[in-house]
């Protein structure tokens, strides 16, 4: 029986083919020379006082409709607005109700680091996220081979991007290096996606202490970031706690008042 990641990278690989149909390599190549400051995530939360990562996600697949209706630049710019150290804008449109236009957009109104979330398996995706305005983008070692994810972390850094690994699990330490310059942990398994916020306390020991880390998912109380800051993380991931609010953004600066 296949689990939910499998289904995600299937209907990816489909995705990217009519997209290279569409708009071939070198015409990205080409677009992805033009100059852009990018803006270093991993700095941005490391001499942040709350870390803060907040999310605009539509749906997933989980839980379905989150806020089917929400505008990415109303949201993101409350978001920065109240206090957000980074954003992360999921551009995968089935399963999570995204796209690369989300990112464009919300990249128009915004001054702090953006985090491309999605299931990036070809350098492609890396060009896609330079041009849209990414700072930084995700690789989930759980969808590639450790050779892979070496690459397209090599090809990132090469367009200016820093790179947020993700793993969920002591057999994904492998994947990390020195040129990394976020971990992050998630505490939802990507199979079954069953969310257990001691996976980011049963790993904080065993990553480098130099990296950034990054808790990622099931964050809904801010006793449980200052829990994960005395672990050891400097970032904290949070979407749907916010986003399903009426109000994304007050809900954050409400969050970030109650760390103090």
């Amino acid at each position: 029986m296949k689990d939910i990641l499998t289904d995600i990278i299937e209907a990816k690989q489909f995705t990217l083919k009519a997209q290279k149909k569409a708009i071939s390599m070198d015409m990205l190549r080409d677009s992805a020379t033009e100059e852009r400051k990018i803006i270093s995530m991993s700095e941005a939360l490391a001499s942040s006082p709350s870390g803060i990562i907040a999310e605009f996600k539509r749906k997933s697949p989980s839980k379905g409709w989150i806020n089917k209706d929400a505008s990415v630049e109303e949201v993101t710019a409350a978001y920065a607005a109240n206090g957000a150290s980074a954003l992360s804008i999921l551009t995968d449109g089935p399963f999570f109700g995204g796209n690369l236009k989300d990112l464009k957009n919300a990249r128009s109104g915004v001054n702090i680091p953006i985090l491309r979330k999605d299931f990036i398996i070809d350098e492609y995706q890396l060009y896609q996220a330079r041009i849209i305005g990414a700072d930084a983008v995700l690789l989930i070692a759980a969808a590639l081979k450790k050779e892979e994810c070496k690459f397209l972390a090599d090809r990132a850094h090469e367009l200016g991007l820093e790179v947020l690994l993700e793993i969920h699990s002591e057999s994904e330490l492998e994947y990390v290096d020195s040129s990394i310059e976020m971990v992050g942990v998630n505490n939802r398994n990507l199979g079954t996606f069953v969310t257990d916020i001691e996976n980011s306390f049963r790993l904080a020991s065993l990553l480098p202490k130099e990296t950034v880390l990054v808790s990622e998912s099931g964050i809904s109380s801010p006793e449980t970031v200052k829990k994960l800051r005395e672990a050891g993380f400097r970032g904290f991931l949070i979407g749907e706690n916010f986003m399903k609010t009426g109000n994304p953004g007050i809900a954050l600066g409400e969050f970030i008042k109650q760390l103090k």
